[in-house]
């Protein structure tokens, strides 16, 4: 496995490995997705996957292009993001660095774990086979294609 979007795993530093890095809606609809490799800090990402959003229609008018809230964990947490996030007007409910577990934060974050282990349900996400980044991501837009059509069977049966 090579190319731009792999690093040394965190886990095992003898191989290299890649990251998913995702925005969720409240229900666990991806609404953006990112690749990385596997040394890459995730504070990085935090800017990027907000920006990638896309216009949800909702309501009459113009499509909101930005959440009123986020929910992250700790490893998206930097004085920098939450200035620029402020900014954009997005409310920030992102964990501090050395806070204590059980700060209520697990109650809204939950879907995107769900999400993500919804998207490692495919084995070809949980284990990178590919060494062409662009064919991995093709699999990752592939994933979060089919949890949005489960997420759409699953509101027409109500």
């Amino acid at each position: 496995m090579g190319g731009a979007k792999t690093g040394p795993s965190p886990v095992d530093r003898s191989r290299s490995g890649s990251k998913h890095h995702l925005i969720a809606c409240g229900r666990g609809t991806p609404l953006a997705v990112s690749l990385t490799g596997g040394n890459r800090n995730d504070i990085t990402q935090l800017l990027p996957l907000v920006d990638a959003i896309p216009p949800v229609r909702g309501r009459r008018g113009r499509p909101r292009r930005r959440p009123r809230k986020l929910y992250g964990d700790r490893a998206y947490h930097s004085r920098n993001g939450r200035c620029q996030l402020r900014r954009r007007g997005i409310q920030v409910r992102i964990a501090w660095p050395k806070s204590p577990h059980g700060s209520g934060l697990g109650k809204k974050r939950w879907v995107v774990e769900r999400t993500i282990a919804w998207l490692h349900q495919y084995r070809r996400l949980r284990i990178r086979y590919e060494r062409r980044d662009d064919i991995h991501e093709a699999f990752l837009a592939i994933g979060c294609s089919l949890i949005c059509l489960k997420l759409l069977n699953a509101q027409e049966s109500f």
